[in-house]
């Protein structure tokens, strides 16, 4: 019943638009104060690994194992995918273009960073972002969304019209004989 209200109602998508929003800037502006500002994650990754031992470890073994072996190797990858990912999440749900999937990115760096042991706004922007990707499109109506999606509907559905008939699973595919 949630779901539905959340996917259909008006009154969710008006308010699905300003969280849309707010999530959108928030996430455009720390991927530009990254990109421009220089950013390194080697302090962030060795830090978070540090607070995975100790009586009151923040940052659970099996996490400071992945970013000790495979995040801190590719440190380098990281320090261009975590600022422009954070830079096309942010625009992706400013203009309301593929929000869903903007959402469900941003709601995986949101992850990814409290599972580092960083709390700050990222437990409150991953709860928004769950109910942007729960309402589904219904989140991006006033946006881009609104032609961008009926668009590629109308072109998948096209290319599937062209595309030779298959039978039915379990159908056999009827042969004409010519003698």
């Amino acid at each position: 019943m949630f779901n539905n209200f959340l996917r259909t109602n008006k009154f969710a998508m008006w308010f699905l638009t300003v969280l849309r929003i707010y999530l959108g800037y928030q996430w455009i502006t720390a991927g530009w104060h990254k990109i421009t500002g220089g950013f390194d994650a080697a302090g962030f990754l060795n830090g978070a690994i540090a607070n995975s031992t100790g009586e009151h470890a923040a940052v659970q073994g099996w996490w400071a194992t992945f970013l000790q072996h495979v995040a801190l190797p590719g440190v380098d990858i990281f320090n261009v995918m975590v600022p422009y990912g954070e830079f096309l999440v942010g625009l992706g749900l400013l203009l309301g273009t593929f929000t869903t999937f903007a959402a469900l990115m941003g709601l995986v760096m949101n992850a990814a960073f409290l599972f580092s042991g960083t709390v700050s706004t990222n437990a409150q922007m991953l709860l928004l972002e769950v109910l942007v990707v729960v309402a589904a499109a219904n989140a991006g109506k006033i946006g881009l969304d609104r032609y961008i999606l009926p668009y590629l509907r109308k072109l998948f559905h096209k290319e599937r019209a062209a595309s030779p008939v298959t039978p039915a699973p379990n159908q056999p595919l009827k042969v004409k004989h010519t003698a």
